[in-house]
C-alpha cells in the first residue's frame, strides 16, 4: 500500500485529524484528493503539494446531495483507482438536546452518517472489485457509550463504528479492509466548532492530532479492524464503554460533556474531526 502513484481520498482534510492523516499519507508516498467545505482547504492543499505529491482539492458541502456527487465526480475525474478512502469529515452539536436547533442536529446526521454511507456506496464497490485497498472511517471513543449533551454526535459515531465493522466483515474475502478510528479528545478546533468550549472535556488534556493520525494510518495500512488512540484516557473510556450498563455509561459521559455555566456559543460549520 505504499507503492508510488497510489491515490488516497480524504474528507474533512482542511484541519485537525483529517489534515494530519493527509500529511501521513503523503509521507507514505500517496497522491491525494482532499475535500472540505471551508476556505482552509486551499492552504492545506498547497502545503501538502510542497512534498511533490499530486494534490487535488475539492471544495464541497458533504451535507448535500450536490456536494457529495461533486466529490464523487472529482474522484472519477482523476482517472485512477482509489487505493485509500478516508471518511473523516464530521461535526458535532453540543448542548442539551431540547435546546439545540433542529437544523444543527440534522447537519450532524447528514455529515457524520449520510455522507459516510453515500461515499462508501459510490466509491467502495470499485475498490472491492479490484480486490485491494484500505478504508478508514473516523468514529470516536464517544461511540462506545451514550453521549448526553451532544447526543446526535455520539449516536452518529456509534453508527460509524458499527457501519465500519459490518463492512469489514462483508468485504473480508475481497482483499479490501475497513478500519474504524476511535480517537479520544484531541487538540483540534472540534470543541469550538461544536459549541462545546465550556465543558470539562474541552478544558481537559487532549491528544496530539499528529500522533492520532500516525496511529490511524499505521493501523489502516496494516489492515487492522479498529484503532483506539493510545492515550490512557481514550483507552479507559473505550474499556468502560464495553463494561458498564447503559445508564452508568451515560452518566459517566455526562460528567465530561455537560456545559458549564455561561451562554452557549453558536455552532459553527465543521469539515472534519
Amino acid at each position: 500500500m505504499t507503492d508510488p502513484n497510489r491515490i488516497a481520498v480524504v474528507t474533512g482534510a482542511s484541519s485537525g485529524i483529517g489534515l494530519e492523516i493527509a500529511r501521513e499519507l503523503v509521507d507514505h508516498g500517496f497522491d491525494l484528493l482532499v475535500t472540505a467545505e471551508d476556505d482552509r482547504l486551499d492552504a492545506a492543499a498547497r502545503e501538502l503539494s510542497l512534498t511533490g505529491a499530486r494534490v487535488d482539492a475539492v471544495r464541497a458541502d458533504l451535507t448535500t446531495q450536490e456536494g457529495l456527487e461533486t466529490l464523487v465526480e472529482a474522484v472519477h475525474g482523476v482517472g485512477r483507482p482509489v487505493d485509500v478512502l478516508v471518511l473523516n469529515a464530521g461535526v458535532a452539536n453540543g448542548g442539551p438536546f431540547l435546546e439545540t436547533p433542529l437544523e444543527d442536529d440534522l447537519r450532524v446526521v447528514a455529515l457524520d452518517v449520510t455522507a459516510t454511507v453515500h461515499l462508501a456506496k459510490r466509491i467502495v464497490p470499485a475498490m472491492a472489485e479490484r480486490g485491494e485497498g484500505r478504508v478508514l472511517v473516523t468514529s470516536s471513543v464517544a461511540a462506545t457509550m451514550p453521549g448526553p449533551y451532544y447526543a446526535t454526535y455520539a449516536a452518529s459515531k456509534a453508527f460509524g463504528l458499527s457501519f465500519a465493522q459490518a463492512l469489514r466483515h462483508e468485504l473480508a474475502s475481497t482483499g479490501l479492509t475497513v478500519t474504524a478510528l476511535l480517537p479520544g479528545p484531541t487538540d483540534t478546533a472540534f470543541f469550538r466548532a461544536s459549541g462545546m468550549e465550556r465543558t470539562p472535556v474541552a478544558r481537559g488534556p487532549k491528544d496530539d492530532p499528529a500522533k492520532v493520525a500516525r496511529e490511524a494510518v499505521a493501523g489502516m495500512l496494516a489492515g487492522r479492524g479498529k484503532v483506539v488512540t493510545r492515550s490512557l484516557k481514550a483507552r479507559a473510556q473505550a474499556a468502560a464503554g464495553s463494561l458498564l450498563p447503559d445508564r452508568a455509561k451515560a452518566a459517566l459521559h455526562a460528567f465530561s460533556t455537560r456545559p458549564l455555566r455561561g451562554p452557549r456559543r453558536e455552532n459553527r460549520p465543521g469539515g472534519g474531526s
